[in-house]
């Protein structure tokens, strides 16, 4: 974790005094590890979490480059023009500060100098207490012994994907699409890696129990709720179908449920919920309705997979004071509080899109699926659509966007084309006029 950090200030000060300058390209990952000495899953979540801080963006299959910064030469006047429809990350204008600043007060009254010790590796015991009871409220039932904390969901998905399973298995089977930074990760550590087809329709289930049967998978990992970059979710049948043919041929599923707080559906149960013999893990975020900057996740944990869990953690590497404002906020209802203006906020934002698809989308040239709440949403393109070109074209308008190159498996064939669209910082009033744009570049092709 020291090194992660160590790597993370120096890269974030380069660009900062402009020794990566805007435009310029960022080594490759490979070459960033030999050039810092460490493993290539270490510069990924470096390269992610600057992605994450819009300090720099990605360009699937060609590298990672400097965003230009506000206020620098040229920049008069663009960043109020500009309608971002690129980011994973929260709002900042809703970002509870005061709220979570009393939090972190309240933390240091409470528990002094024990904050500013080492920890257990764990997690803050009475955190995972609290979200025991906390995570009860989705259906997820667990005893505080089988949370561990994680420095954010990337850590707990690399520690999964390199430690050793009960049922002997290597294979990690992943959806494509998926979330990108994990593939990549995967494919830079020479993982053995396979893919399933999900679109907006869902998923093929007799494919999936002839992966589940024949393909050796050790773990698959899905995104059952508002997947990223799809924005769709599974139906209660096919979550429990999922979690049927694991226990049958005994194949552990990761769900990532980073999306759990911006629902509006409360009856939505996750796959942890439908097993019976414990083959799911259950992931959970907190820097979709909070901070980015937060890094704080939890993973539920079968039994099975607990110790071997801890020893590939080993280390106590997240902020205990993070962990106890966090605790507090739960705790003093604040975290509810801001989950319901936030997921009010961002359902609003998505029927705009939805309102301003069906406006200009008069030739058919976008199909989108008929969601109502998250952050994302597929705007599925022909397959005659140059990404690429309509990426850069946009950007030149100010729109930016993100392609949906980078969401497959760099040897997986059947993909669609689509564009990411994110409404988690494009403002209601933006989201008509970027819509509009998209539509016109698209007949330009």
């Amino acid at each position: 974790m020291k090194k992660y950090l160590s790597i993370l200030s120096d890269m974030e000060q380069k660009i900062n005094e402009g020794q990566y300058g805007f435009g310029e390209k960022l080594p490759s990952v490979r070459n960033a590890a030999k050039r810092y000495g460490c493993g290539v899953g270490t510069i990924i979540r470096v390269y992610a979490e600057l992605e994450k801080r819009h300090a720099i963006y990605s360009i699937p299959q060609s590298g990672y480059y400097v965003v230009e910064k506000p206020g620098g030469p040229g920049a008069e006047g663009k960043e109020s023009k500009l309608i971002d429809f690129a980011p994973a990350s929260p709002d900042i204008n809703v970002f509870p500060y005061l709220d979570f600043q009393h939090c972190l007060n309240k933390a240091i009254d409470t528990y002094k100098y024990q904050l500013f010790t080492y920890g257990d590796s764990n997690g803050l015991d009475s955190l995972r207490h609290t979200l025991a009871s906390h995570l009860a409220g989705d259906q997820v039932f667990a005893k505080a012994e089988r949370i561990v904390i994680t420095s954010g969901i990337q850590q707990a998905l690399e520690i999964l994907a390199k430690m050793p399973f009960p049922n002997g298995k290597r294979a990690i089977l992943v959806e494509q699409p998926s979330y990108h930074i994990f593939l990549r990760f995967l494919e830079a550590e020479d993982i053995p890696v396979c893919g399933i087809a999900r679109s907006a329709a869902g998923i093929d289930l007799s494919e999936l129990e002839e992966k589940f049967k024949t393909g050796g998978i050790k773990f698959f990992y899905t995104m059952p709720r508002y997947h990223n970059p799809l924005g769709t979710s599974y139906s209660a049948d096919v979550r429990k179908a999922i979690a049927r043919l694991a226990a049958k041929y005994d194949v552990y599923i990761v769900e990532d449920d980073y999306m759990a707080d911006l629902g509006e559906d409360r009856g939505f149960d996750p796959i942890f919920a439908y097993s019976s013999t414990s083959h799911v893990v259950y992931l959970k975020s907190f820097s979709k309705i909070i901070f980015p900057g937060l890094r704080l996740g939890a993973a539920v944990l079968p039994e099975s997979l607990l110790e071997t869990f801890r020893s590939y953690k080993r280390y106590a590497d997240t902020s205990l004071l993070s962990q106890a404002a966090l605790e507090v906020y739960i705790k003093n209802g604040m975290f509810e509080r801001h989950k319901r203006k936030i997921c009010s906020q961002y359902t609003a934002r998505i029927r705009a899109l939805k309102e301003a698809v069906q406006r200009y989308n008069d030739a058919g040239l976008i199909q989108i699926p008929d969601i109502g709440s998250g952050i994302y949403m597929q705007f599925k393109l022909p397959q005659t659509a140059n990404l690429e070109s309509l990426v850069k074209r946009l950007a030149a308008r100010h729109v930016t966007v993100m392609s949906g190159k980078g969401f497959y498996l760099t040897d997986y064939l059947d993909r669609e084309k689509f564009l990411r669209i994110s409404i988690s910082r494009a403002q209601p009033e933006q989201i008509e006029e970027g819509v509009k744009a998209i539509v016109e570049e698209l007949r330009r092709e």
